[in-house]
Formats: C-alpha cells, sequence, structure tokens
C-alpha cells in the first residue's frame, strides 16, 4: 500500500543520497530526515513497511543492473531491479510483524547488520554519515532507543518525554564532536589518477596501447614535476600485467625514480586476481584482492550453483580468486593499506590495521552515469569515521 506516509519513509531514506549526489550535504536537513526514518520503522502498517523499503532499496540500488550490459544481459536489468526490491521490502515487511516496540527495535537492530548475498552496501548508520550524530553503531542503537522511547512515551509525558528526547541527542551531539579526529595527510607529493575511460572501451585491444601510452605519460608528468608517488585507477592496465613482460619492465625502471601504485590483473596457475601492484626502487609487490564483489567478481552460491549460474550468464567464466588476508605497502617509509573497490567498503579489509592511510583504488565506469560512486563515497566516509582513516581514492569513471 503506496501512501503518503511511505513517499515520506522513501524520501527520509534517500535525501542524503541524492542531495550529495548533487552537490549538497545539507547537515540539519539530513539530522531531521535521519531521526524522522528511524521513527516511520516504528510506525507504519506492515504493507507501508514493504512499499517503502522496495522503493528505498531501488533508489539506492537501481545502478547494479548496469554491469550486465558489458555481458549482453540487458534482459536482466529490470528483473534484478525488482528482486533488490523485492528483498527488502521482505526486511522492511518484517519490522511491522507485530506492534510491540521492544520487537520492533531488536529486529531494526538486526536489520542493521543483515547483508542479502554478502552485499553489506545498505547501512542504515549511512543516514547519519552526513549529519551531526556519529555512525558507530553504538550511537546508532543509542538514537534508535531514544526514538522508540520517545515515540512509546510521547502521549502519556508530552512535555517530559521531549525534552528528554532533546537533551539524550544533544548529548551524543556533544560527544560526537568531542571525540571526533583528523588524520593528516601523508607527508608524500602524491598524484592521483583519476581518469574517465568507459567500461565497453576499456578491454578493446585497438583501446589498450592508448591507454597504457596514457598511463606512462602520466607517470613520466609526476616524474618531471618531483612528485612522491602516482596512484593510477584499479585495473588502469587492462591486462595480465604480470604477464607482460616489457610494460612490467618499464614501470620497475621507473620505480627508481617515482614510487607506483596501480592497477591490474594477475594470473598464476590458471587462476586470475584483481590486484593493485606497487613499484619501488626496482622492486614489484602484488596486493590481491580480499573481498569480491557479489555476482560481479564471485557468484555468493554453492559451487555447483555458482557453476550453473556462471555457464549460464558469464560463457563460462570462473570467479576471480581472494588473498588470504589484506596487504600494507610501506612507500618511502609510511604504511598505506590496500584496497580494491567494493573491499574498501567492507570491515574485512581493515583487519589489523596499523596505519590510518588508505589507497583505494576503483574502476566505477561499470556503473556510470549513476549514484553509485556518490554512495560508494558515503560508504568510504562511513568507513572513515569508523576507523579514524585517511583515504587516498583513485577511480576511473
Amino acid at each position: 500500500m503506496f501512501t503518503y506516509k511511505s513517499l515520506l519513509t522513501v524520501l527520509f531514506y534517500t535525501f542524503f543520497l541524492y542531495s550529495n549526489y548533487f552537490g549538497y550535504d545539507l547537515y540539519i536537513a539530513n539530522t531531521i530526515f535521519a531521526l524522522m526514518a528511524l521513527a516511520s520503522l516504528f510506525l507504519l502498517s506492515k504493507k507501508e513497511l514493504f512499499i517503502s523499503g522496495f522503493f528505498i532499496s531501488v533508489l539506492w540500488f537501481w545502478w547494479i543492473g548496469y554491469s550486465f550490459v558489458y555481458y549482453d544481459l540487458i534482459f536482466l536489468i529490470p528483473i534484478i531491479i525488482v528482486a533488490i526490491g523485492c528483498i527488502y521490502g521482505v526486511l522492511f515487511y518484517l519490522i511491522g510483524l507485530s506492534n510491540n516496540f521492544i520487537y520492533k527495535f531488536i529486529y531494526i537492530v538486526i536489520l542493521s547488520y543483515i547483508n542479502p548475498f554478502g552485499f553489506n552496501w545498505f547501512k542504515l548508520e549511512l543516514l547519519f554519515v552526513n549529519s551531526y550524530f556519529g555512525i558507530s553503531k553504538i550511537e546508532f542503537i543509542l538514537i534508535l532507543l531514544f526514538v522508540s522511547l520517545f515515540l512509546y512515551y510521547k502521549d502519556k509525558y508530552k512535555r517530559g518525554s521531549f525534552i528528554l528526547f532533546f537533551v539524550s541527542l544533544v548529548t551524543l551531539y556533544i560527544h560526537n564532536i568531542s571525540n571526533s579526529t583528523i588524520v593528516t595527510k601523508p607527508k608524500l607529493e602524491i598524484v592521483q589518477y583519476n581518469t574517465k575511460i568507459k567500461q565497453n572501451e576499456k578491454w578493446e585491444r585497438d583501446n589498450k596501447q592508448k591507454i597504457v601510452m596514457e598511463n606512462f605519460l602520466a607517470i613520466q608528468n609526476a616524474i618531471d614535476t618531483k612528485k612522491d608517488l602516482i596512484i593510477l585507477p584499479e585495473t588502469a592496465f587492462p591486462l595480465l600485467l604480470n604477464r607482460t613482460k616489457d610494460i612490467n619492465n618499464r614501470l620497475l625502471e621507473l620505480s627508481y625514480k617515482i614510487s607506483i601504485v596501480t592497477g591490474s590483473l594477475y594470473e598464476k596457475d590458471g587462476l586470475y586476481y584483481n590486484s593493485t601492484y606497487f613499484y619501488e626502487n626496482g622492486k614489484v609487490k602484488v596486493a590481491h584482492k580480499v573481498v569480491l564483489v557479489p555476482f560481479g567478481e564471485a557468484v555468493p552460491f554453492p559451487e555447483k550453483i555458482r557453476n550453473l549460474i556462471n555457464d549460464l550468464f558469464y560463457n563460462g567464466a570462473k570467479d576471480y580468486e581472494t588473498a588470504k588476508k589484506p596487504t600494507t605497502f610501506i612507500i618511502q617509509g609510511i604504511k598505506f593499506r590496500s584496497a580494491i573497490c567494493y573491499e574498501a567498503t567492507t570491515d574485512d579489509i581493515y583487519e589489523d590495521l596499523d596505519t590510518p592511510y588508505i589507497i583505494a583504488i576503483s574502476n566505477n565506469a561499470w556503473f556510470t552515469p549513476s549514484i553509485q560512486p556518490t554512495l560508494q563515497k558515503m560508504l568510504m566516509k562511513y568507513y572513515k569515521k569508523k576507523y579514524n582513516l585517511y583515504y587516498l581514492n583513485v577511480t576511473n569513471y
């Protein structure tokens, strides 16, 4: 049932994202709408919750189907969009199974941990990324608790419940600003070489030589301007770099003059990796991706089903392989954790973290033009606050 309450709920959950997409971060509006978004979960009926969850998820994730264009599977796009909407619609619907506030509170907390098929981009805490409150799980649970208690007692203790609610939020705000810290940028002269190469052109044989030449021109320009480090995007070299000796050797030679970090593919014993290569002083270190994109780089199902899906939709292609643990590069004496696109928005890549500096390379051309790069940046801001990080994000759009 699509009612005005459902419509408002969709607005509350999407305003922060689309306002940021259009270049506006309205902290007051984001804060108010985030509180209203949580309140709506306690007030809507089951049907209204389903409709709200359906359209919220569609407005967050409609771009996911874009990548299927490059596999000639355009017909799957509307199916994927509807499937996404239904999954989150059901998850929201379950909030309304009981009118008990305790049940709703506990389920919403559980919902904040649910990642369908391992895809973790729907975070309720994102509502507060560009607000006056923090994004930690404890702060989220406290805000949810304050909202639920206010709604439960507002009719019985009108003035008192409002004052207590307001004071509680102010206390959280003061805690947030008093505990916020800023990580200074690394003391290196760094070139972040962002590119704009369309996905359907990147892997064409006729374009590879041009792309490689432009990469080397960017590296040489960084050398000429006395930079310490240049970072290129994910798969900036659209080939198997460890199997392309002439390019690999040239990068090794240039690494005596500048440190180089670049994305490319890696092959060993018939297994393929999405990797980051780090060149310095004639040596190379490779960081393989730890967390793969569900359905993009790995099908999150048992082997038989995975093989069937790969045969049906991906021409029999195998899933990428993964590293067992994240990699930290030491670049001119400074530690940088390597992260490739999606994994930069997961907790796994920050395990055993011993540095605030993250090199996050991406290839967002799969999903542009869309809000995907905006959502990715919001997620990185979430993790930046969560782990007190400094990102060097380099992207191909």
